[in-house]
């Protein structure tokens, strides 16, 4: 391997895993909500079936 191919290796694996990190500690810092606020539109279809299609 020439230099340069070992150059772009090095740059990709640092840009690869540290995009892995840096998304890993933004989730611990950030998590998602346990329960959102009240006042949603509750959108309960249980008594609609999928739409069914002849293709």
């Amino acid at each position: 391997m020439t230099g340069l191919a070992i150059a772009f290796l090095i740059l990709s694996i640092v840009i690869v895993w540290g995009g892995l990190a840096v998304s890993i500690l933004f989730l611990r810092s950030r998590p998602e909500p346990a329960e959102y606020p009240p006042g949603g539109v509750d959108d309960h279809r249980e008594d609609i079936g999928p739409a069914e299609r002849d293709t």
